[in-house]
């Protein structure tokens, strides 16, 4: 047959209907998928990690989740055993739901990036590990990162908050949940400023959370028209703040910020209390949790303001996970709460007095 014979003409009719179906169809290919939710980001990496095998008619191996986090050190209190629970009745409750056998294991990375590395690659390597979690302390998060894409393997950190794990370290392999300093710096910064707080001292943690912390929140003050008069470092894991302490007092800011977190935050503020540093100065606790305000004390957080994120309605399951940390009670769960609405109406209290008293004096 000719190539002319080959060709064929439709009808005007049917070619209108080919039309409009190609209009569908391209319609249909822009219309936006919302983003996936945390357990649809699971579930989808647990099929992928067994299809493979399912495909093969093999008998499916459980999909196995490392929770890396400090469990003897600064941030054990924050995380810790905490996260091992809360991983193993998520894991009760979606399992045998969606059908995807889970296995949960645990280790201390000791805020070490090296140690946190090591962990990381002997899970990927030797003990078949899906995805890790939690990884309170930046610094050994971007290290386990750095294996994980080496490896090809998955990393959701809900512990570490450096910003850089979104932005010039973001990854393919990862995802950040929960919290990152641009979200808790801006946040404080911006509003404290705007507030009446023009001038700011900053006591930081000495590595990668601390520092993106603070240059987070510097850069909402000077952009809300503050300035940043000086800052001081810490070691991690410091027991005596008390120089430090002693510095952002004699610097006279209207503010001073903590750029530190867990332990090392705790031990802060009653030593910033003992001086009594909030009488004239703004304290700003940059990453302070609701559920650390109990075993501190509403003394030695006044004055003191927060940014954090609040998800109404969770009051049984806080319960539940508190009851399977073993020396917790449930009873703990409604202190927590109460602390928490009388810390936030406290601070609203106190920012108006504060405001008032930082406010230009008129004849």
């Amino acid at each position: 047959m000719s190539r002319a014979g080959a060709c064929f003409t439709i009808p005007a009719t049917e070619a209108a209907e080919t039309r409009a179906e190609r209009s569908i169809i391209r319609r249909n290919r822009t219309e936006i998928t919302p983003a996936p939710n945390r357990r649809q980001v699971l579930l989808a990496g647990a099929a992928f990690a067994l299809a493979s095998r399912a495909s093969l008619g093999e008998t499916p191996r459980p999909l196995k989740i490392g929770v890396l986090n400090d469990m003897s050190s600064v941030y054990s209190d924050y995380q810790g055993i905490g996260s091992v629970v809360a991983a193993r009745l998520a894991v009760d409750d979606f399992s045998a739901k969606f059908g995807v056998p889970v296995e949960i294991i645990s280790a201390d990375h000791q805020n070490k990036p090296d140690v946190g590395a090591s962990i990381a690659r002997r899970w990927f390597d030797s003990d078949n590990v899906d995805v890790i979690m939690d990884l309170p302390n930046s610094a050994v998060a971007l290290a386990v990162i750095a294996v994980a894409e080496e490896k090809n393997k998955a990393v959701i950190g809900s512990g570490a908050g450096t910003s850089a794990l979104t932005g010039p370290k973001c990854s393919h392999n990862f995802v950040h949940w929960t919290y990152d300093t641009y979200a808790l710096g801006t946040g404080l910064g911006k509003a404290l400023t705007e507030a009446g707080g023009k001038t700011w001292f900053f006591i930081t943690a000495d590595y990668a959370f601390g520092k993106d912390m603070e240059d987070n929140c510097a850069a909402a003050v000077r952009a809300a028209g503050g300035s940043v008069v000086g800052s001081v470092r810490h070691p991690l894991n410091t027991a005596d703040f008390s120089s430090f302490v002693l510095q952002a007092q004699n610097s006279g800011a209207d503010v001073v910020a903590l750029a530190n977190a867990g332990g090392d935050l705790n031990n802060c503020l009653k030593q910033a209390h003992e001086f009594g540093l909030g009488d004239k100065q703004r304290l700003a606790a940059l990453i302070l949790n609701v559920t650390n305000i109990p075993s501190l004390g509403l003394d030695m957080v006044d004055r003191a303001l927060i940014c954090t994120g609040v998800l109404l309605g969770r009051e049984r399951r806080n319960a539940r996970v508190r009851q399977a940390i073993p020396g917790d009670s449930s009873e703990e769960d409604d202190a927590e709460r109460h602390a928490c609405g009388d810390v936030c109406g406290d601070r609203i209290t106190s920012s108006r007095r504060w405001r008032r008293r930082r406010a230009p004096q008129t004849a």
